[in-house]
């Protein structure tokens, strides 16, 4: 519990030196003029209210940033003080704050007039070179060593690398990483939309206004379109603020006070009561029922979708598709694993992005449209690429769509192109493997590398650029570089996603999943990941980000994340003459 202090009180404080723990916004920070976010210094011991000198370029904090600050004696109970102010704002300048010893600077920037009437962002979650390469050969073909084709995420005319590193670690997971592109400001691992303090309270942070707050505080329309739930950590972050990634319930209750004109994916059971079936939530609010009243149109099949999309009359939108995670285009189109059978009637997620334009583009401000192919992410965890690599082709004919849409518009809309952080994966070659019988030779033996790798033997592809089947005779072979003990089949699941590692005798740690030890050719490795790790991590290479469209000329060279905000409120103009 914070006491909270607004008089001067006459109390004997056994008092630490003066300098600060912490100041929030960080050192460097660049920060949208005009954009809301909380200021807070956190001092290392306890402070009486009238000793915490705090300067803003020399001048008492008060005077520039407006208003004095909440003075909290005892953080969490403890005997640290803190200074917390929320929703401030700035004009353009540079800022020193000094608090004690302590001193942070921060850029304050205008953009200049507004050159875009719309902004989609295209993530392709933990998409990594692998498998975009992975992509373009089974989509495209190759013959003589050419490409017989280009992708669409890559035929743009502006391209970048992008360093992913947090403010906590120089690895991301996907709340921090998608915050920097929603925010402008870094964050650390599992929070989004917040500086991380040191409380114990996910909510209670220091807020950093998000691109979703902007745009609706703008009349534009917010759209957020994902394959995962709609309440994991990249939608989530383009709109909500929270320390903890998990925090679902909240996470839903965010997105109903901000209202997103659009938003889609699985993620159903955080939006039931908790007494009904499939529901996940600890509180019996319905926020299914809430959207409905709130104006929204909802849908939970492609069928439905299609139906909306054909209506004139559909203003605001909510899909939900399935209790969790929607399925990939594997199970969905070809294999039928994973939850197809549950949930027979998903859509594509080029049925969401195309029913999510023609409705956002009815507002005649513009919009914001934030699109994830998240299940990339999910299968590189799992060590499945096969699935992944579909979901990164279902990605291309989504960005595909957009563009030809974006065209026939007059070309008044950005588009970017980008994954949230990398996989430790590579493509090393292909697997010769007719998977007809057991073979005679181990299958690490028939991993093909340099001039025996050849070329994979996947059928044409169909029109949607997806071969009928991936268990042919020779295989691209992608392998990561980080895993826990699992066994190699060296063959893609056809009855479900990958589980490699299972739950161990010894609480908190993980083992091979011996589902597979009698596949044949199969090969227990033992992993380089701690035993209480089941999946594949993150990597910390920098990601690809390509554009096109009206702004972007700023993507080049060697970029920060938190630059691809200010890529899209410079387009968007959302700090000029506020």
């Amino acid at each position: 519990m914070r006491a909270v202090v607004t008089l001067p009180v006459a109390v004997f404080f056994m008092l630490s030196p003066a300098g600060a723990q912490t100041i929030y916004p960080l050192d460097r920070a660049d920060i949208l003029a005009a954009a809301r976010f909380d200021f807070k210094v956190e001092f290392p011991g306890l402070q009486k209210p009238d000793a915490t000198a705090v300067t803003v370029n020399g001048e008492p904090y008060a005077k520039v940033l407006g208003r004095t600050a909440q003075f909290v004696e005892r953080e969490d109970g403890k005997d640290q003080s803190a200074l917390i102010l929320r929703d401030v704002t700035l004009k353009p300048g540079t800022y020193k704050v000094q608090a004690g010893s302590a001193s942070v600077t921060w850029n304050v920037y205008a953009t200049g007039p507004r050159k875009a009437k719309n902004v989609i962002l295209f993530i392709g979650d933990g998409m990594s070179p692998a498998h975009r390469i992975g992509a373009r050969l089974l989509s495209k073909g190759i013959a003589e060593g050419k490409s017989l084709g280009k992708l669409a995420i890559d035929d743009m005319p502006y391209m970048a690398l992008v360093a992913t590193a947090g403010s906590d670690s120089i690895i991301t997971d996907s709340a921090n990483s998608a915050s920097a592109y929603a925010t402008g400001h870094k964050s650390a691992v599992n929070a989004m939309g917040v500086y991380a303090d040191r409380t114990a309270n996910p909510f209670d942070d220091p807020k950093v206004e998000t691109i979703g707050e902007m745009v609706k505080r703008h009349n534009m329309a917010l759209g957020i379109v994902t394959n995962t739930e709609s309440e994991d950590a990249t939608p989530a972050a383009m709109a909500t603020h929270t320390r903890r990634r998990s925090t679902y319930d909240q996470i839903v209750e965010q997105y109903f006070d901000v209202k997103p004109d659009v938003l889609m994916g699985g993620g159903l059971a955080n939006f039931l009561p908790g007494n009904a079936d499939g529901s996940k939530r600890k509180d019996e609010t319905d926020y299914l029922a809430k959207f409905k009243d709130a104006g929204y149109r909802y849908v939970s099949t492609a069928s439905e979708l299609k139906a909306a999309s054909a209506d004139a009359s559909t203003g605001k939108l909510l899909g939900l598709f399935a209790l969790g995670n929607m399925d990939g285009v594997l199970d969905r189109k070809f294999l039928k694993g994973g939850t197809v059978k549950k949930f027979p009637d998903q859509p594509d997620l080029t049925d969401q992005v195309k029913t999510s334009l023609a409705l956002l583009s009815k507002n005649p401000n513009g919009f914001f449209l934030m699109v994830e192919s998240g299940l990339i992410d999910k299968y590189a965890h799992a060590l499945d690429f096969d699935r992944a690599v579909y979901d990164t082709i279902m990605l291309d004919n989504v960005v595909r769509q957009t563009k030809e849409w974006a065209k026939a518009r007059g070309d008044d809309t950005l588009i970017l192109v980008v994954a949230d952080h990398n996989h430790p994966n590579s493509l090393i070659g292909t697997i010769n493997d007719d998977m007809k019988t057991t073979p005679n030779v181990p299958m690490r033996e028939r991993v093909g590398t340099y001039e025996k790798a050849g070329f994979p033997n996947y059928p044409a592809p169909d029109a949607e650029g997806y071969p009928n089947r991936v268990d042919v005779s020779r295989r691209i072979a992608i392998f990561s570089a980080a895993a826990p003990d699992y066994y190699e089949t060296f063959r893609p699941k056809l009855d479900n996603p990958n589980l490699p590692a299972v739950e161990g005798k010894e609480k908190g740690t993980y083992v091979a999943n011996e589902q597979y030890k009698d596949v044949p050719g199969a090969m227990l490795r033992f992993g380089n990941l701690p035993a209480m790790m089941n999946a594949s991590v993150h990597s910390g290479e920098d990601v690809i980000l390509t554009a096109t469209g009206p702004g972007a000329e700023r993507v080049h060279g060697s970029m920060d994340n938190t630059e691809v905000f200010r890529v899209m409120v410079e387009a968007l103009g959302l700090g000029a003459g506020d």
